[in-house]
């Protein structure tokens, strides 16, 4: 039995479906069989097959690049090679935020490497079809690809999701007192629309801060910080140094966080991500002069940790940016 024979542009179109159709085929199996563990065993379950591993997010791309270029038969070029896998990797990725299985920021930040594995995976089948000479191994071939992923993940789920503790810090510089510069993080009024400017965090999907509001004084005392969408952090003040210092733990009121706020695979405080600690502290430059410093530390448990680090600690940095900025139009205001 030979292979089936194609026209060319047939040939080529033929790669691309099946590309789409096996891209869209990992992310509801693998989806499935989280969901399904999650309902069935609780936080205490272990599911062979997760979105946030290894295996969906850098091997599944790779398979699914293998198996457009593997059915191109056309003449092998490099641009073929490298981005005709885009064409399906796009269209899939569009089709998950059209039918409402993943969100924007998750797509943003997983693009990126879906198309690098895209490609990765279709030169690998681009020098190795041709080396081929046999129908039932050429069918091996195929075969071996596509279930990848699927022989990968249990085998990674077998390792526990290692916790990565990561610190972000930021700085600016205020021509206010410290005591000025105190009273603008110790709560924060409601920000008004005026106040708001361009922010990249909140291009990617991520909500803006609206106000934090402190209830008592001292160590003890809690602050409650508003985002939009209904996204609230509950933050225990740990530390009280007047006009120097402010440390708070931090907990996402993930009970109350609404499903449209942020999507599931990114929520703060999930199994995937959380803000754990945060501090102020103010630097005297001189006369009516400071430096405000905000840090974050943040939980990770991903099967990627490295990859995720770099999207989550770019957001965090932009967010806190963004609050030091807000501090500081309003502390040179109140001068």
């Amino acid at each position: 039995m030979t292979e089936t024979r194609f026209p060319l542009r047939r040939q080529m179109h033929l790669g691309v479906g099946l590309g789409i159709l096996y891209g869209l085929f990992c992310r509801v199996l693998f989806h499935g069989a989280e969901q399904w563990v999650g309902r069935t065993f609780g936080p205490a379950g272990v599911a062979l097959f997760g979105i946030m591993s290894f295996s969906f997010l850098f091997l599944a791309p790779a398979a699914l690049g293998f198996i457009v270029v593997w059915f191109d038969r056309r003449e092998r070029r490099w641009s073929r090679m490298i981005f005709g896998p885009w064409v399906s990797a796009l269209i899939m990725t569009l089709c998950t935020v059209a039918f409402q299985l993943e969100g924007w920021i998750c797509v943003i930040m997983a693009l990126p490497v879906i198309l690098f594995m895209a490609s990765l995976g279709g030169v690998v089948a681009g020098f190795s079809r041709p080396k081929v000479a046999t129908d039932a191994g050429r069918r091996l071939c195929v075969a071996a690809a596509a279930l990848l992923p699927f022989v990968a993940s249990p085998l990674e789920s077998l390792h526990a999701r290692s916790n990565e503790l990561r610190t972000v810090a930021c700085r600016i510089d205020i021509a206010a007192t410290p005591a000025q510069v105190w009273k603008q993080i110790r709560s924060v009024p409601r920000i008004t629309e005026a106040e708001h400017t361009f922010s990249w965090h909140h291009r990617v999907g991520f909500p803006r801060p609206t106000e934090a509001v402190l209830e008592g004084t001292g160590v003890g005392s809690v602050r409650y910080a508003r985002f939009e969408g209904d996204l609230l952090f509950v933050e225990k003040v740990t530390e009280w140094e007047e006009n120097r210092r402010l440390s708070f733990s931090i907990k996402a009121d993930t009970a109350n966080i609404p499903p449209t706020t942020l999507d599931e695979h990114v929520i703060v405080g999930g199994p995937y991500f959380d803000v754990l600690h945060g501090t102020y502290w103010i630097e005297p430059l001189g006369p009516d002069r400071v430096r405000l410093h905000l840090a974050s530390d943040q939980r990770l448990s991903t099967g990627f940790n490295a990859y995720a680090a770099w999207w989550t600690e770019w957001v965090m940095a932009d967010l806190q940016d963004y609050i030091l900025r807000i501090i500081k139009a309003r502390a040179e205001r109140a001068r």
